[in-house]
């Protein structure tokens, strides 16, 4: 009993999936649709008859694992049911928010498509006034433009008066620099200078103190040892 009953149950889950499929195929044609409404009206029957066989063929697939003689088949069975009511819900949640995201875009396109007769009429009813003011604003525009280069200009001579003004204070501080530049020349060469002659003294005194030691000891010698 149980090898005949697995044709029809293979057979009902394989509509299963096959509901399940077109469902999400018509789920996508209504959130892709343009409109108008009575178009969606058409998808929402067609997704409506598909839910309903659906739902017709889970309640009989519930049924055959009600049926199975080995309690291990029938619970195996019980839970294809429950992922596929769990899939069947989670559809119809897609069906709602495809439905409410196709209403919103097609009341949208609606706005938009009545703004822009509005916006074609009110072009159609564009009167010499308005293309006066037009010419007004351009006018004051170039005034506008035209104040804005002359304070350019002004801020231009201003920057080059200020740059001359900075080129003559590098050209007096150069010359001071030279000055300085020869005044410290000077007195490196006194330094140096100095410096010679600190070590000729030295030497001149290192001499000095070598010939007075030696003449000290020449005089040592003859009194103490007046034989050698």
């Amino acid at each position: 009993m149980a090898a005949a009953a697995c044709v029809p149950v293979r057979v009902c889950h394989q509509e299963i999936v096959r509901f399940d499929l077109e469902i999400k195929a018509a789920v996508q044609d209504i959130r892709d649709c343009p409109g108008p409404l009575s178009a969606l009206a058409e998808l929402n029957a067609a997704v409506k008859e598909k839910f309903r066989q659906l739902r017709g063929r889970i309640q009989e697939l519930e049924q055959m694992a009600k049926e199975q003689d080995k309690e291990s088949e029938k619970q195996a069975l019980l839970r294809e049911v429950e992922n596929h009511k769990k899939q069947m819900l989670s559809n119809q949640a897609a069906w709602r928010k495809a439905n409410l995201a196709c209403k919103i875009a097609i009341d949208n396109s609606e706005k938009d498509q009545l703004l822009q007769g509005r916006d074609s009429l009110r072009q159609r009813k564009t009167t010499k006034e308005s293309l006066a003011e037009s010419a007004s604003n351009i006018t004051e525009s170039l005034m506008g433009i035209s104040r804005m280069m002359s304070q350019q200009v002004q801020q231009s001579e201003e920057t080059v008066q200020t740059l001359a003004n900075s080129s003559r204070t590098i050209l007096e501080a150069n010359e001071e620099f030279k000055s300085m530049s020869g005044t410290i020349q000077l007195g490196r060469k006194l330094i140096t200078k100095y410096n010679r002659r600190e070590l000729t003294d030295k030497l001149l005194i290192f001499l000095a103190l070598a010939l007075f030691l030696a003449t000290v000891l020449y005089i040592l010698k003859k009194r103490l040892f007046p034989f050698l």
